[in-house]
């Protein structure tokens, strides 16, 4: 694509005017924010159980979703890429808070390149009580496993 100049979006901003090569065509290109997919976030009333228990059955995502809920504030995907001595891969890890979200346990937003993450624990709590604590607190004993503290740990709640 070649950008030709500068035109004017329905609302007054200023966007770039782009000629594809190939075509005789210049179309004006919508901004990034616009040709993103928006992510998905169920609402707490379609949360289920299963998901929950399948997004963390996976012990990655556990010890993923444990980083995020104790921070207690939004955390940048890079921040939990390293678990204790190994490093998620990012596909991987776009993959996990996929699942992550999808379950309903947190909640990502795109603050320019980056995606922020933030716990849903409270809203999950209030719905299923006691179910995420018995989770975590599960994979913390090492009762997942067999190994002790094999798992992610959180604060008993």
């Amino acid at each position: 694509m070649l950008t030709l100049g500068m035109g004017r979006h329905r609302d007054g901003r200023r966007i770039p005017i782009v000629r594809d090569f190939g075509t005789n065509v210049a179309r004006i290109k919508p901004p990034y924010a616009e040709i993103m997919r928006s992510l998905f976030h169920p609402a707490m009333e379609d949360v289920r159980p299963d998901a929950i228990l399948h997004a963390l059955s996976d012990p990655n995502r556990a010890a993923i979703f444990a980083r995020i809920m104790r921070a207690g504030c939004v955390e940048a995907c890079s921040a939990v890429s390293a678990l204790g001595d190994r490093v998620i891969p990012k596909s991987s890890l776009s993959t996990h808070f996929k699942v992550l979200r999808e379950a309903g346990l947190i909640r990502s937003a795109r603050h320019g390149v980056e995606m922020r993450n933030e716990s849903r624990y409270a809203e999950v709590e209030a719905r299923f009580p006691g179910l995420l604590g018995a989770i975590i607190n599960a994979y913390a004993s090492g009762a997942c496993d067999g190994s002790p503290g094999a798992g992610p740990s959180a604060p008993a709640e």
